[in-house]
């Protein structure tokens, strides 16, 4: 006799075998998350199964998109203070310690996104089955938003894997592929089809299946001696690449688990108390801004009315430079067709061995770099071209070059192909003079290196109307989204909005540099407000000879800043590249010596800052793009900077006073994407 049961967001199904089949399918969302109501209603079901037990209790999802991609962060965004965010999360320990005490075998049975709070959903249940996709993610993305697991997820990972591994896999923010999550022991079975799920799952139960326990050796390292050595190790690991000040989760958990690492019921106390204080601190609630901003630009790049058949499958690219063979090698590596063209083969050689260097790096089989090897072809004849759904011009910076090129592509391209270029100077309008559809051209302005820079610019020129409805512009949004990139609209102007914006930061700099302040100190001022790399040390990376190039047609008036770079250029110093510039550059690091005046290192760091701030404001006010919001994450993924602070225009209206009758900033928009999806972004 079969039972069945249908609830708003759970759907649960008796067999006849009298195993529970509970499929989550959170109503008017196109992912599962784990929201209040959701909750509610699986803690019910768990009382009702308490009362009338099963045989086997398997949990998974109705949706195509995956299981659960984590809990419903917009639901943080309500509570307003610390009592109420500890309230919340003692409700979801509770309820996934009445799942793991269920007196029948459950089973979490796992295809797509298993992130955050569905992961800690799925291990308090015995045993997990997970599919073997390369959609197939799990993982504990949390500190990503300035937490870690709260929901119970800390202290099972830590019984399941030990301590060592537990917070390796929280303080990563890793997302595991299947395979790799079984290796790890986070699942303890791997199918290869979705039909073979509901099968492996049954057979769990009915043959009382045992999930992973951590290892004698795991253990240990949850022992106070090892432990207490181990969080040492873990703490300068982790102040290698984020500061206690910036950034306190991962100092917070490490600390949690010094103290309690082997007293399970300590280790959630200590979850509770942690996660919830740090919900109300202001860097997750800039990093959970952050979210939502990588959210609004991935909207971007989702087809409209007007796109909604358009999809890119073939890439061409002219230009097998740095800039063009890494777009290339980049695009085919995401599993688009690319034709690469330059004068001679020799000067494609060195771009098709830089890609294979990627997909090594990238891939994990041979097949699968062989595949990607593949994808990109050489094309000297230009015969790609015809057949190509977008094509980017990657050649050097020359206006009548450019012009000569693409009258020539127009003539071979299909019509509804994109027209592109990379360049970072030459307005668009000037590109396009000579085409008989002018209005095709946009800019695809990529970042160097290409293969770890996120953003892309998708720049417009007044010609081609809004930025969100012009269907050319649409389709560069979409290309960038389809190749894992965050697509910003962006109007022609110089330096469009990154360079733009980069420009008066490094300038400053240099200010710096002439009034007797030491590089080191200098960039040490920038990396302790935040920015990853110090403008000094960015200015050797991209080049003195580019960054002359920038400061003359942004700053022409700037001459003691372009004198100083000359100065360098004409001693052959050129930067990284060549391996010295402001600094000697050895194994491509440069060389630093400790700052010179510590105590004014907040001071500097604010100068630096300032003329970067003030130069948002003035392309907010120029329309360079939208609005506050898109600036902000445009800086913060095209920069790296300081995501704690969440953009330049939020930390300015945090920080200072501004004039303006309204306030430039408006809340993030309510937007599809609402769990930890991919909050790790980038690969």
């Amino acid at each position: 006799m079969s039972e069945n049961q249908i609830y708003t967001h759970w759907h649960l199904e008796r067999d006849a075998e009298d195993i529970v089949w509970l499929g989550l399918d959170r109503q008017g969302e196109k992912l599962n998350s784990l929201s209040t109501k959701v909750m509610l209603e699986l803690d019910a079901i768990l009382a009702d199964l308490e009362a009338d037990l099963p045989l086997g209790l398997v949990i998974y999802s109705k949706k195509a998109t995956g299981f659960i991609a984590g809990a419903d962060i917009r639901e943080f965004e309500t509570q307003t203070d610390q009592q109420q965010a500890k309230d919340g999360i003692l409700q979801a320990q509770n309820l996934f310690d009445r799942l793991d005490s269920l007196r029948c075998p459950t089973i979490a049975s796992i295809h797509g996104f298993c992130l955050g709070g569905g992961l800690e959903l799925a291990l308090a249940c015995n045993y997990r089955v997970a599919l073997d996709t390369d959609s197939t993610r799990i993982g504990f993305p949390e500190i990503q938003l300035g937490i870690f697991p709260g929901f119970g997820g800390t202290a099972r990972s830590i019984r399941l894997l030990g301590g060592r591994k537990a917070l390796e896999m929280i303080l990563s923010a890793r997302m595991l592929r299947a395979r790799a999550a079984r290796t790890f022991g986070l699942v303890d079975q791997v199918v290869a089809e979705h039909s073979s799920l509901r099968w492996a799952a049954r057979k769990a139960i009915v043959k009382h299946r045992k999930g992973h326990r951590a290892s004698r050796l795991e253990r240990l390292t949850s022992s106070p001696g090892i432990r207490h050595s181990l969080a040492k190790v873990m703490e300068r690991e982790v102040g290698k690449k984020a500061r206690r000040e910036h950034y306190p989760a991962p100092y917070a958990l490490i600390n949690l688990w010094r103290k309690v690492g082997d007293d399970f019921n300590a280790l959630l106390d200590g979850e509770a108390d942690l996660v919830s204080e740090l919900l109300m601190g202001e860097t997750s609630r800039n990093l959970r801004r952050v979210f939502h901003l990588q959210e609004q630009l991935k909207e971007l790049g989702k087809p409209d009315n007007a796109t909604a058949d358009w999809k890119p499958r073939r890439v061409h690219v002219v230009g097998a430079g740095v800039m063009g063979g890494d777009i290339a090698a980049w695009c085919a590596l995401r599993g688009l067709e690319v034709t690469i063209q330059d004068r001679e083969y020799e000067y494609l050689e060195p771009a098709l061995k830089r890609a294979e260097s990627l997909f090594k790096k990238k891939l994990k089989t041979k097949a699968s770099i062989t595949a990607a090897k593949s994808r990109l072809i050489a094309d000297v004849a230009g015969d790609g071209i015809a057949r190509a759904d977008v094509i980017i011009e990657a050649i050097f910076e020359n206006l009548e070059a450019k012009q000569q090129l693409f009258v020539a592509l127009e003539r071979k391209a299909r019509p509804t192909a994109i027209l592109a270029t990379n360049t970072s100077a030459i307005p668009l309008a000037e590109i396009a003079e000579g085409l008989e559809q002018p209005s095709r051209l946009i800019g695809l302005h990529f970042f160097n290196p290409v293969a770890k820079m996120p953003l892309v610019e998708v720049v417009h020129d007044d010609s081609q109307a809004s930025t969100l409805t012009n269907s050319v512009v649409k389709k560069g949004c979409i290309f960038a989204n389809n190749i894992g990139k965050y697509p910003l609209p962006v109007k022609s102007s110089p330096g469009f909005l990154v360079n733009r914006i980069l420009a008066p930061f490094m300038l400053e700099a240099l200010n710096l540099v002439k009034e007797g302040h030491s590089i080191a100190t200098i960039d040490a001022a920038a990396e302790l407000f935040g920015m990853p790399m110090g403008p000094v040390e960015i200015t050797d990376t991209v080049g003195l000879d580019v960054a002359i190039s920038v400061a003359k047609k942004l700053a022409p008036d700037n001459t003691a800043a372009i004198q100083q770079l000359q100065a360098l250029i004409d001693e052959g110093k050129l930067g990284k590249k060549n391996g010295t510039g402001f600094y000697l550059w050895k194994k491509g690091k440069p060389v630093k010596e400790k700052p010179s005046d510590t105590v004014a290192l907040d001071i500097l760091g604010e100068r630096l800052i300032n003329p970067l701030i003030d130069e948002c404001l003035h392309c907010l006010d120029e329309g360079i793009v939208d609005n506050a919001e898109l600036l902000d994450a445009g800086v913060i993924f095209g920069t790296g900077f300081a995501p704690f602070r969440g953009g330049p225009l939020h930390y300015l209206e945090k920080t200072r006073e501004y004039s303006r009758e309204q306030s430039f900033i408006q809340p993030a928009n309510d937007n599809p994407s609402i769990s930890t999806e991919q909050v790790s972004g980038h690969e």
